[in-house]
């Protein structure tokens, strides 16, 4: 039996889907890069004792402030960076609609009416309406999963901007407890300053009268007199610098600028020790390392997509359309057309583009990887300096705290010197004075403590844990 040769067409067609293929599959593999990261066993620095396991998601409430939660609360529900956030994933949201619709049929529906005069061919003129109504649907069979990819890398995206509002929302709560935190303890430095101010001001006037009474000279009147500017100016100083500080906080509350309300004093807060658990759980814990993940997943499914493009694709067509010349006709007697079709599309010769953009894809793929290791680094190293900074801030407070209550102690013994004369007033001037630093130092390593566990808290994730 003669066995029948294959139509020029087919043949045709089967050289060009095997030339696209062989093509496709010419292209070398594209690995990710050798990973460089190493997660450590442990924290090189002490942790302090957990008294609270892992961190909360209201972390802030463990200073036991409600000035503070309220804060923290209102931050989080109407600081325009959240605002924007929220927006972002609501736009990746649509993207990822946009995305997944690919992997439907489309259907257009279409309504032509044509009023149309001709001349025919005895040369008279002739009129005539046609209408036409019709359906066409087209799809796209997904024969190298290229539009399930990229409805993965729409998905990652998503994910991505998930894991960035959180990034956000615990970059703002900790701004606000750290700020107010701040504030807290210049209101403390401002009421010790008010307070110095006002022993100055009574030293003061104690110099001026011992001096116009002949019991001392004019030095030591002109340094108390010195010593009282210094503390006069200290005042206004801290009140700029708490004015400031109000502004901003009221700015991540999307306030106006202005006073705001007060809590728990600054000795009596208090920030609990926290379990910083093992590096490894840290991965889990930060939104920001999660948002880098995500984008090392959605570059690489683009970058299968890209490669996809290499290979053909094929086009199903459908098209139905009812044809009359009246609408009585359309709806009763329509003359009824169709079509149904497919086509291949092989890429040939594409000038490389698209050899390129598989290597672009590739190289942003490698770049999201590298910014993965980087953002995971940049985490140990954060909490790192954090723990060091709860550790060594803690000592320097108790040595601050012994340095307070010795600098009392010489100034209660100098100015009972001076009452009974056996010492100059300017002794009692420096021991003041070495009060006053003492204690101004005290009340800032207080703070410094406190802001210390809130970056604690941020490095270690904040409570937002990933699903």
């Amino acid at each position: 039996m003669k066995r029948r040769s294959m139509p020029m067409a087919q043949r045709a067609g089967a050289t060009l889907l095997t030339a696209a293929l062989l093509a496709g599959c010419a292209l070398p593999p594209q690995p990710p890069p050798t990973p460089t990261l190493q997660v450590p066993t442990d924290w090189h620095s002490s942790a302090p004792a957990a008294t609270q396991g892992a961190v909360q998601p209201g972390w802030w409430q463990a200073f036991g402030d409600p000035a503070l939660d309220g804060l923290v609360q209102t931050a989080l529900a109407a600081n325009t960076d959240l605002r924007v956030a929220r927006a972002r994933i609501a736009e990746y949201q649509a993207r990822l609609i946009v995305a997944q619709a690919a992997q439907w049929p489309a259907l257009n529906a279409s309504f032509s009416p044509t009023r149309a005069r001709s001349r025919t061919a005895s040369g008279a003129f002739a009129e005539g309406t046609v209408l036409q109504l019709g359906a066409q649907a087209s799809y796209e069979l997904d024969l190298w999963g290229r539009i399930d990819r990229l409805g993965e890398s729409a998905a990652a995206d998503l994910q991505a901007q998930q894991a960035a509002a959180d990034a956000a929302a615990l970059s703002v709560a900790a701004t606000v407890a750290s700020g107010y935190l701040n504030l807290r303890g210049l209101d403390a430095q401002l009421a010790l300053a008010q307070a110095t101010l006002r022993s100055r001001e009574e030293s003061l006037q104690r110099a001026r009268h011992l001096f116009e009474t002949g019991y001392s000279s004019r030095l030591e009147w002109v340094q108390a007199e010195a010593e009282w500017r210094a503390a006069a100016a200290a005042v206004p100083a801290l009140q700029r610098s708490i004015a400031q500080q109000e502004n901003a906080l009221a700015l991540l509350l999307a306030r106006n600028p202005g006073p705001l309300d007060r809590g728990r004093p600054l000795e009596a807060l208090a920030a609990p020790p926290v379990d910083p658990g093992l590096p490894s759980t840290l991965l889990r814990r930060r939104p920001d390392i999660r948002q880098a993940e995500q984008r090392v997943a959605a570059a690489d499914a683009s970058l299968a997509a890209a490669r996809d493009l290499l290979l053909p694709t094929v086009q199903l067509n459908l098209s139905a359309t009812l044809q009359g010349n009246s609408l009585h006709q359309l709806l009763d007697a329509p003359a009824r057309l169709w079509s149904l079709g497919g086509s291949i599309l092989a890429p040939v010769l594409q000038g490389g583009r698209l050899r390129a953009g598989t290597e672009v894809a590739a190289a942003l793929r490698d770049q999201a990887v590298f910014g993965y290791e980087q953002t995971v680094r940049n985490a140990f190293g954060e909490v790192e300096n954090a723990l060091v900074a709860v550790d060594a801030l803690g000592a320097q407070a108790e040595q601050a705290q012994g340095r307070a209550e010795v600098a009392g102690e010489v100034l209660r013994i100098a100015r009972n010197r001076q009452r009974n004369g056996y010492a100059s007033y300017l002794e009692e001037l420096d021991a003041q004075r070495t009060q006053y630093a003492a204690q101004q130092s005290l009340l800032q390593l207080r703070a410094a403590q406190l802001q210390a566990h809130v970056d604690l808290y941020r490095a270690l994730g904040g409570g937002w844990q990933a699903p």
